[in-house]
């Protein structure tokens, strides 16, 4: 009972992760039914920015929950600044074009970070700074916590309810929902759905930025290809939960992470990989909409 507790623990702390990374996939398809592949290189990228502000700033010199939220808001606004390039340079002029234009472009620019990032930052791993440490552990008997997990979830948890926020409360969140349903209808109702997508990315590539950040406090190792696999299985839990549906993201990464790890955990952790891609054939063999979507109807 106690190697399962720690086990749910870990996979869900895992799948916040993966859940912080999905919901810009399901947002951005949501609005404009593109597959932004260049999303999991902007996590590695919030990961890097959060790394030269903890040593800019020598926020590892006074490890705190403060140095961390500094290192947050960096990788955040700096990942939001590259969404909106992104969606300003790269997709807003093919937008009208066939669909199979935007998803080369989209492989293109993935692939455009990743090698600049490797010209950048150099192709060897980085160590990224210990900028918030907790040095006693959760412990009940003989099952121990690593309180560093707690925090990335309790953290994940706040930014996804501050994003649920934002979607069904504000004047942007309405915006976002009219502009996924019809971008002309909401041109018509005087919604700018140019900004409102700028928006949309700029959220996004947010979150996965705050994602970067909390991969480097457990996993402190950050090379430029980092973004590569978790962006895939983040993916993949978009299309689990349904793709377009922000829960159903949040669902499907919380259920991948916690299949990683219980099956890690329970001696096959050669299959890891495999696991979420044996999902996706799955899912898409028996459920094409995912566990939360709805079918479409395209009328002509």
């Amino acid at each position: 009972m106690i190697e399962f507790i720690q086990h749910l623990v870990n996979g869900l702390s895992l799948g916040s992760i993966y859940a912080l990374i999905a919901l810009g996939y399901t947002m951005v398809f949501g609005i404009l039914q593109l597959i932004n592949f260049a999303h999991g290189d902007v996590y590695m990228l919030g990961a890097f920015i959060g790394m030269y502000t903890s040593r800019l700033l020598h926020l590892d010199q006074n490890p705190s929950f403060g140095a961390l939220c500094i290192a947050l808001l960096a990788a955040m606004i700096g990942c939001a600044v590259v969404g909106f390039l992104i969606e300003r340079i790269a997709y807003r002029p093919l937008r009208k074009s066939p669909r199979i234009n935007l998803l080369i472009t989209a492989v293109g620019v993935s692939l455009f970070i990743e090698f600049s990032g490797q010209l950048l930052f150099g192709a060897d791993p980085k160590f990224f700074p210990q900028i918030f440490q907790i040095h006693q552990e959760f412990s009940y008997g003989e099952l121990k916590i690593n309180p560093l997990q707690m925090m990335v979830l309790l953290i994940s948890v706040i930014l996804m309810v501050v994003l649920q926020t934002i979607i069904y409360k504000s004047r942007w969140g309405r915006a976002m929902r009219a502009a996924s349903f019809s971008h002309d209808l909401a041109s018509l109702m005087g919604i700018p759905t140019d900004r409102v997508i700028s928006f949309t990315f700029m959220l996004g590539s947010a979150l996965a930025g705050a994602a970067g950040v909390l991969v480097g406090l457990i996993y402190p190792k950050i090379e430029p290809l980092m973004g590569v696999m978790p962006g895939l299985k983040a993916f993949v839990a978009a299309v689990l939960g349904g793709i377009g549906n922000v829960t159903g993201a949040v669902v499907g990464a919380l259920l991948l992470g916690l299949s990683e790890t219980f099956l890690v955990g329970y001696g096959y952790p050669t299959f890891r990989d495999a696991l979420a891609f044996a999902l996706l054939i799955l899912i898409l063999l028996f459920r094409p909409n995912g566990l939360f979507g709805s079918k479409r109807t395209d009328k002509v």
